[in-house]
């Protein structure tokens, strides 16, 4: 399973990015799928997460101003960020969690992640 991110780049301070990340590779399931951020000297923290019944949960910094969206047929997840400010500047990764079965049948369950994409907001 592989997670491709793209869409990052350079914004200004009140301005809108989309990025996003597709999932390739043999899975039967997803459930959960996300993105968190780390910024310049940050830990790498939770931004937001959708279910596969479509549910979300946000990082208070962020409500309001992303969304989050999952295209299940596609396998593609994405952020949509309006308003951006400087604190948003950081690297963006995307995770999902799959099930996926060996040749065997044995189920395997994993939290995979994207490679990152650099989100930048300059004022």
């Amino acid at each position: 399973v592989q997670l491709q991110a793209s869409g990052g780049g350079l914004v200004q301070v009140g301005g809108s990015l989309r990025i996003s990340c597709a999932v390739s590779g043999s899975v039967s399931r997803i459930d959960d799928m996300g993105w968190y951020r780390q910024g310049p000297g940050n830990q790498r923290s939770l931004v937001a997460i959708v279910k596969n019944n479509g549910n979300t949960n946000y990082a208070e910094s962020v409500r309001e101003r992303f969304t989050i969206y999952r295209d299940n047929a596609k396998k593609v997840v994405s952020l949509q960020m309006n308003n951006v400010k400087p604190e948003d500047t950081a690297v963006y990764y995307c995770t999902a969690d799959t099930l996926s079965y060996t040749d065997e049948g044995s189920p395997v369950a994993a939290r995979n992640w994207g490679q990152g994409t650099l989100v930048t907001v300059s004022s």
